[in-house]
C-alpha cells in the first residue's frame, strides 16, 4: 500500500492518469523495490502513451490477466480439467509464460489461504476489486486442507516447468493432477472413511478404471469448515478405492547428504554477454531471437529492456526473462520500450559485411580483376589471416587482404 501510494503520489505531481490496478501491478512487480517500481512504472507511462491502464502494465510485464488467472483457479478447484486446459491454452496463445501463469496461481492460492486466515487481507487497495471479492468467496468455501495441498502440488509443478525442455505441457500435466485430486479425501478423511467401515475399503458403485477420464465439474467447494467436511457433488464411482494392503517396511533412513553451497549467482554486463551466455547453454532459439528480433535500448545487470521486431514471437520476453533467471541465479526483469534501440545484432553483421565487401571491392586490384573479366561479380569476401587487432580495424579488409599473395 505504501509504495502504490507513493507511486500515486508522484503521478499526480507529473499529471499522469494511471489507474489503480496498474499501479498495483507495478508496486507487485518491483518487490518492494522503490528503485524498480519508479523504472516501471516510467517504462509504462511510455509504453501505454497515455492513461497507465491495468492491460497495458500486464502486457509490458509479460503477465496474465488476473481474472483468467482467478477463472483457471476456480475450473481446478471444481474439477473441471476441461475448461482449466481451455483456459490455459487461450492464456498460452495470448502470450502467457507457462511459469508465469503457475506462479500466479500459486499466488492467488496464497492470497485466498490469507484471507481465510486473517479476513482482513482482502481489504488491500493494491488488489482488483475482482480479486478482493472472489478472494473472500473461495476463503469462505474451501477447507485449509485443500488450499494446502493445492499450494504444495503448484511449487512442485513450477520447479518442474522451469526444468523442462516442453514446458506447455509440463504445465498441463501440473494442471491434470491438481484437478484430479481436487475431490479426493484429505488424510483424516481417509483414515475416518476407513474406520467408519470397519477397517476395510469403502464400499465403491461400480468398477473404477485407474485410467479413466476426468469426471464433469463437480462441486467441491466446501460450505466452510476446515474439518475437511467439503459438500461434493461426485458420485461414488468416480472415487478410486483406497488401498489398504500391508506396506513393506522401510529402512532407516540414509544419512542426509553434505549440503552443497549454491553456486554464486552470475552476472552479465552487456548484450553480447547474454547472447553469449544463451550460445553457451546451447538454446538456439534464444540465441536466434537476440540476435534477429531484438533491439538493445539499456541494460544492466539483472534488468534488460530490448524493443522488439514485429517477427518476434509473443512470449520470447517471458521465455528469456525465465531462462536468464535459471542460468545466473537470480531475477530477472525484461521489458519491452517503444524506443528504437540498437540495430538488431543480425542487421549489425550484416552492415558491417556489407561494408567489408565494398571496401575490398574499392580496392584498385580487385576492380583490374574485374575489368580484365567482364561480368564478375564480387559474391563474398573472407578474411584469410585472423585480425590480430594491432591495426587491422584502421586499416580495412584491404591491408588485411595484402598479407597474402593469394587474394
Amino acid at each position: 500500500d505504501v509504495l502504490m501510494a507513493h507511486l500515486a503520489s508522484i503521478a499526480d505531481k507529473e499529471g499522469v492518469a494511471a489507474e489503480p490496478e496498474a499501479l498495483g501491478l507495478i508496486a507487485r512487480a518491483a518487490e518492494g523495490s522503490v528503485r524498480d517500481s519508479l523504472s516501471l512504472f516510467d517504462q509504462a507511462i511510455a509504453h501505454a502513451a497515455g492513461m497507465v491502464r491495468a492491460e497495458d502494465v500486464r502486457q509490458m510485464l509479460g503477465l496474465a490477466d488476473r481474472t483468467r488467472v482467478i477463472d483457471l483457479f476456480q475450473s481446478l478447484a471444481s474439477g473441471d480439467i476441461a475448461a482449466a486446459f481451455k483456459e490455459f491454452r487461450d492464456q498460452y496463445d495470448t502470450g502467457a509464460d507457462p511459469v508465469v501463469v503457475l506462479s500466479d496461481l500459486a499466488e492467488f492460492v496464497n492470497f485466498v489461504t490469507r484471507v481465510k486466515v486473517v479476513p482482513a487481507t482482502a481489504d488491500n487497495l493494491a488488489l482488483g476489486e475482482t480479486e478482493r471479492t472472489r478472494g473472500r468467496d473461495f476463503a469462505a468455501k474451501l477447507s485449509m486442507r485443500v488450499l494446502s495441498r493445492m499450494w504444495q502440488m503448484l511449487l512442485k509443478g513450477i520447479a518442474e516447468v522451469q526444468s523442462a525442455t516442453r514446458p506447455q505441457a509440463a504445465a498441463e500435466m501440473v494442471l491434470v493432477r491438481i484437478a484430479y485430486v481436487s475431490d479426493l479425501p484429505t488424510p483424516d478423511e481417509a483414515i475416518r472413511m476407513i474406520d467408519a467401515n470397519g477397517g476395510s475399503s469403502p464400499a465403491m458403485s461400480g468398477n473404477v478404471v485407474g485410467n479413466a477420464a476426468p469426471r464433469a465439474p463437480s462441486a467441491m467447494l466446501s460450505s466452510g469448515g476446515d474439518d475437511g467436511s467439503q459438500l461434493r457433488a461426485v458420485a461414488s464411482s468416480t472415487r478410486p478405492a483406497l488401498d489398504t494392503s500391508p506396506r513393506p517396511q522401510m529402512s532407516a533412513p540414509a544419512p542426509a547428504p553434505t549440503p552443497v553451497e549454491a553456486a554464486p549467482a552470475r552476472r552479465l554486463s552487456t548484450f553480447a554477454e547474454v547472447v553469449a551466455l544463451a550460445g553457451e547453454k546451447r538454446d538456439l532459439q534464444i540465441k536466434s531471437a537476440l540476435e534477429a528480433d531484438m533491439r538493445l535500448v539499456r541494460m544492466e545487470d539483472g534488468r534488460l529492456e530490448v524493443a522488439l521486431e514485429r517477427s518476434a514471437a509473443r512470449s520470447v520476453v517471458n521465455d528469456l526473462s525465465r531462462k536468464l533467471e535459471f542460468w545466473t541465479g537470480r531475477r530477472w526483469t525484461v521489458i519491452v520500450s517503444n524506443e528504437a534501440g540498437e540495430p538488431t545484432l543480425r542487421a549489425q553483421a550484416q552492415a558491417a559485411k556489407e561494408k567489408l565487401t565494398d571496401g575490398v571491392q574499392a580496392d584498385p586490384r580487385v576492380q583490374a580483376v574485374m575489368s580484365r573479366f567482364p561480368g564478375t561479380q564480387l559474391v563474398e569476401v573472407r578474411r584469410i589471416v585472423p585480425d590480430t587487432g594491432t591495426g587491422a580495424d584502421e586499416s580495412g579488409p584491404v591491408a588485411a587482404a595484402e598479407e597474402d599473395d593469394d587474394f
